[in-house]
């Protein structure tokens, strides 16, 4: 009965062995990981600086009517 044990321990790590040099070998040939979110990430990040710079051009526009009725407003002057 020991015998049979034993030779089912040495069988397990042999073959536990064997998967960790298996995988080592495949690790250099997996595809690398997807920047979809990353890109994704500066999509969203470049369309909400758009609308938002949208909405201060606007709120520039409305302003400058409120006080200038009738004129043709100029360039925003830049915010940074």
């Amino acid at each position: 009965m020991s015998r049979l044990f034993w030779r089912w321990y040495a069988d397990r790590q042999f073959h536990k062995w064997e998967k960790t040099v298996l995988w080592d070998m495949v690790e250099p040939y997996r595809p690398p990981r997807s920047f979809a979110p990353l890109v994704g990430t500066y999509i969203a990040a470049f369309y909400t600086g758009v609308v938002a710079a949208a909405v201060t051009e606007q709120l520039y526009k409305e302003k400058y009517w409120e006080d200038h009725p009738g004129e043709a407003v100029p360039i925003m002057p830049p915010k940074f």
